[in-house]
């Protein structure tokens, strides 16, 4: 993405844009505070510069903001000289093997004027109509880990990134920062107490301890019930991801290894109790370990586990029974009967053994003994689940395998282990809530989404890296990677001495061989905590919602999916370069992405949960942020404004020869015109190949007329009873609308037309953020107005909806009287994808679809890709053309170019 200087597409609700491979130039830190409900919340005025929020929470001051250092700097750090709250935003769990950082940044916007937005927000009964002249509320969880030894690199760390001052930057103005004698940071852990002078001597700071176990019960419980797709299973290698319903969470074994383990059975809320637990866990593996095989750190010793063969080492049943199995008590002879059993009778010295045996069998045997442990304690309690965590498990697959056996062997499959992606930071996240003490109510309240961490190529498996500060580094990061099949293959840097790696996370070393993926995956990325993103408030259950209609969990679906996307790559990048104006830096920058991107592709392929549950609609979003990752803001920009021009330039005709139609004739032609003018999608491969073969034109009209009755799924005569049949007109329409050019302008406006005819106020509801050549809510209220140039009823309608300012006024006859139209409006989703999640939208769109009877979405992405089987409290109609020979099989047993039109009245 642009800097603020440059980037016309940041809003309040805007997506925040992911760069997990980047060193955060931290922008301003706010306390997470709690806001109002949707429609209601207060608003900073236009004329003042802070957010209103209740009297108990800190003020963010923004009067005098400036950018800090260089102003052409990407995403420059803006410095608040006058803000005087405390603001929570750091917090630590110090253990005696770890030291676990959780601390909140976010980016600022920058002012702007915008007249439109506050006629939209005033009708929309939303308080602030200039909503950009406030910053955005949202920001970045960071999850950052260091070796307790090694608790200087800590300091440093905090120091740098003047984590304990408010999170301004250590660059510029530092020395006119004045120091906050009397911060406090939010500890817990053992070293809380222990290292409590040495963070007021270095740092300047009280340390404020909180409960261990109320911290770890509180992280854990806010994990399961904010995140989605936190939990998961892990069986022979195979992961899979645990749905968990907030009504039925509880009560519930929690299991944290760290240097030792607890055992505490969670009853609810704050209720909790630590109910056994045993001396034998991370601190014991990695101390023997280090004695028996000289490994320097943990991450090596794990290493060296996955190239062993415990069998050298530990007795099994076979060893006793002649490599039988002791069929009568079920145990098979590959069962381990004795760890380390056979160094008993063998004449061998340490030195005969092979460290990664020894590693491995070590790693087994404590393995084992807690999950076997921890199976007992749910048995006592009655307990079916049982969440590990702690950074013994640290992702790695061979310990989740171990641990998962264990409890399905000792329970005969009736109790299941279940683990946790952010297994590390249970404690550090429940001292971070502790700032408040209803933190978790007051998160809850705010959309936490783990997206793709942009660092992803660069860690874990046969790829690590050192942080990548600028877009030059990444650029020449990614020129070194060379594609070889599906395989993305990189020297391993070392990272700088005396620095951590990508996020804070050390750089596993490597010594002969390579890690797996999933045993150094210790980034576990970054939590988005995005407050203007709400749930779709007409959404019929949204517990049951699922966006995805493609389920990638098939791995030829997967794999047919991900050539799609790398065939259409080429002709992204040729496109992204154009938009730049083709210049060698564009295509440094063009060949950066790919590479980027291919490198995405090839570890979605080789562990499609490395970034969660995956569908269609991420992989999308995926490729979109790659390229705001490499500053491509709008790739189609070019593209988009000439398709418009040529769309706008025959709309007259179109609306002229629409007048003359009967009522039920011009219903049918306009439903058949959105179909053909769906059919312009760049981010089709057979629609790409369609403009190499006429004007935009000539295909609309080709398009129209092979519109025949019945469509594959063709439910507009009910759509046409509910229209033409009964005699009140819908109160509200919710346009969803996709392409630019003749989609936008020939499709969704003649049809947003009809609508405002027949008295319906229209929302037409657009991106955020580019994505393909998707029509964004910035560039819709320019369409609008030169379409409005030819039309009474979208004039009237526009100036009604405060798209239209001073300069139309003196356009047709310069009438101002609109009091008794109807509006049409536009508002932004809160999405940067050419798919949209309803669980994740703008404020301004749940506000909009307050007093909506009918929701329209068009396009592939919206109505296919995503939403087909979602169900709304209201009528909603969902129309496309669709542009893929697997979707047309997959989804409606059809084929390529057939059309969709499905009417669902009110659930």
């Amino acid at each position: 993405m642009a800097g603020l200087k440059e980037d016309p597409f940041l809003e309040t609700n805007d997506i925040i844009e992911t760069r997990e491979g980047a060193e955060i130039k931290d922008a301003v830190i706010d306390k997470l505070g709690e806001e109002g409900s949707q429609g209601d919340r207060e608003m900073a005025p236009p004329a003042g510069n802070s957010i209103h929020r209740s009297g108990s929470r800190p003020q963010l001051d923004l009067s005098k903001a400036a950018i800090q250092g260089n102003s052409e700097d990407r995403d420059p750090t803006i410095l608040l000289p006058n803000q005087s709250d405390d603001i929570s935003h750091l917090a630590l769990d110090i253990g005696g093997s770890l030291i676990k950082l959780v601390y909140f940044s976010r980016h600022e916007d920058r002012p702007i004027n915008d007249r439109r937005k506050k006629t939209v927000k005033e009708r929309l009964g939303v308080s602030n109509g200039n909503r950009r002249s406030y910053p955005i509320l949202g920001g970045r969880l960071h999850f950052v880990k260091f070796e307790t030894r090694k608790i200087n690199e800590c300091l440093d760390f905090i120091s740098s990134k003047q984590l304990h001052l408010g999170g301004i930057d250590s660059h510029g103005w530092l020395s006119e920062t004045p120091a906050n004698c009397n911060a406090v940071i939010k500890a817990t852990g053992g070293g809380a107490y222990k290292f409590a002078e040495l963070f007021k001597e270095r740092l300047g700071v009280s340390l404020d301890k909180e409960d261990e176990m109320d911290c770890l019960v509180a992280g854990a419980n806010f994990l399961l019930k904010a995140i989605r797709h936190e939990a998961f299973t892990h069986m022979e290698g195979h992961k899979e991801f645990v749905q968990i319903d907030q009504n039925d969470l509880f009560p519930y074994l929690l299991v944290n290894i760290g240097s030792g383990v607890s055992m505490i059975k969670v009853d609810s809320d704050g209720k909790f109790e630590r109910v056994s637990g045993t001396n034998v866990g991370g601190g014991t593996y990695w101390g023997l370990g280090r004695l028996l095989t000289k490994c320097k750190s943990f991450d090596e010793l794990l290493e060296l586990s996955q190239r062993g063969d415990n069998r050298t080492i530990d007795m099994l049943v076979g060893d006793i029974y002649g490599g039988m199995d002791y069929s009568k008590i079920g145990l098979s002879a590959s069962t381990i009967a004795s760890s380390f059993g056979k160094a008993i009778s063998e004449k061998k010295e340490l030195e005969d053994y092979r460290p990664e045996d020894i590693s491995l069998s070590l790693l087994r045997m404590i393995s084992y003994n807690i999950g076997q442990i921890s199976y007992l304690n749910a048995l006592r309690f009655g307990l079916k689940r049982i969440f590990f965590g702690g950074f013994f498990i640290r992702g790695h697959a061979y310990t989740m395998d171990t641990i998962s056996f264990a409890v399905h062997f000792w329970s005969k499959g009736e109790a299941q282990a279940m683990f946790l992606r952010h297994e590390g930071f249970l404690g550090a996240l429940g001292a971070f809530m502790s700032y408040e003490k209803h933190g978790l109510d007051d998160l809850m309240v705010h959309q936490l989404v783990e997206r793709f961490p942009m660092g992803a190529p660069y860690t874990g498996g046969k790829i690590h890296g050192p942080p990548l500060g600028d877009l030059n580094e990444k650029i020449s990061w990614m020129e070194k990677f060379v594609l070889k099949g599906t395989e993305i293959t990189a020297p391993v840097p070392m990272a700088p001495s005396g620095t951590t790696g990508l996020g804070g996370f050390e750089v596993p070393s490597s010594k002969g061989g390579t890690l797996r993926s999933d045993a150094s995956a210790l980034n576990v990325g970054v939590l988005h905590l995005v407050p203007t993103l709400e749930v779709f408030p007409l959404l019929a259950d949204p517990k049951m919602y699922e966006p995805n209609t493609i389920d990638l969990s098939d791995h030829n679906e997967l794999e047919y999916w991900f050539t799609v996307l790398s065939e259409h790559l080429p002709d992204l990048v040729d496109k992204a370069v154009a938009s730049e104006g083709g210049t060698d830096d564009a295509k440094r920058r063009g060949d950066a992405f790919a590479r980027a991107f291919s490198a995405h592709l090839a570890r979605l392929m080789e562990e499609p949960a490395a970034y969660g549950k995956l569908g269609l609609a991420n992989l999308l979003e995926l490729r979109e942020e790659c390229l705001r990752e490499f500053h491509f803001v709008d790739a189609y920009r070019s593209i988009k404004q000439r398709e418009n021009e040529a769309s706008l330039a025959v709309l007259p005709d179109l609306l002229m020869e629409l007048d003359s139609m009967t009522e039920e004739t011009r219903l049918l032609t306009l439903v058949e015109g959105v179909l053909a003018a769906n059919i312009f999608d760049w981010g089709s491969r057979a629609c790409v190949d369609l403009y190499h073969k006429g004007t935009i034109i000539e295909i609309y009209r080709m398009s129209r007329n092979k519109m025949q009755r019945p469509w594959r799924v063709d439910d507009f005569d009910v759509f046409k009873e509910r229209m033409l049949g009964n005699p009140c007109p819908h109160k509200r329409a919710l346009l969803f609308v996709d392409n630019s050019g003749a989609d936008i302008v020939l499709g969704m406006l003649p049809l947003a037309r009809e609508l405002l005819r027949r008295g319906t106020e229209v929302v037409l509801v657009a991106n955020s953020l580019p994505a393909l050549n998707d029509v964004t809510a910035m560039e819709l209220p320019d369409i609008v107005a030169e379409a409005a140039k030819h039309c009474d009823i979208l004039r009237r309608a526009a100036e009604a909806g405060g798209l239209l300012v001073d300069a139309m006024i003196n356009t047709l006859d310069g009438s101002k009287e609109n009091s008794s139209s109807v509006p049409l409006m536009v508002v932004e989703n809160g999405c940067g994808s050419p798919c949209i999640d309803l669980r994740q939208v703008s404020s301004e769109l749940a506000a909009a679809a307050k007093d909506a009877d009918l929701i329209i979405l068009e396009g592939m992405g919206r109505a296919l890709h995503t939403n087909f089987n979602a169900r709304f409290k209201c009528d909603a109609l969902k129309l496309a053309m669709v542009k893929n020979q697997r979707l047309a099989e997959k989804l409606i047993k059809g084929k390529i170019y057939d059309c969709v039109c499905r009417y669902e009245p009110a659930s």
